[in-house]
């Protein structure tokens, strides 16, 4: 499905675990994003108390580490990095600094 949807377009972005392993394994350029664990967890802490849900940030973590181990180790489309994938640490950068590290490496490569 995801492939008719892009196949009538000229450009398209697209956000998922596997997208560049599996989806679109030809796409002209792959990120993979990650972050330490401690960060994506306080993260998503913070999203979910701006919706007003006081989530535990050790709960959270724990999920998401389980999440991570079973989407790493699943028969079909595992998560990994494509081969010819940037490995982008998102870390220490705000969304603002993610969008334009990404957009250097794109027009880089146009």
């Amino acid at each position: 499905m995801q492939r008719q949807f892009a196949a009538g377009e000229k450009r398209i972005v697209t956000e998922g675990r596997d997208q560049g392993t599996v989806v679109f394994p030809d796409a002209d350029i792959k990120f993979y994003l990650t972050a330490d664990i401690n960060e994506r967890a306080r993260r998503r802490q913070a999203e979910l108390r701006a919706k007003g849900d006081e989530a535990n940030l050790t709960q959270i973590r724990k999920t998401i580490e389980d999440r991570d181990q079973s989407d790493r180790s699943r028969a079909t489309g595992p998560m990994k990095p494509a081969e010819d994938g940037i490995v982008v640490d998102t870390t220490k950068l705000s969304i603002e600094e993610v969008v334009e590290k990404l957009l250097g490496y794109v027009e880089k490569n146009a």
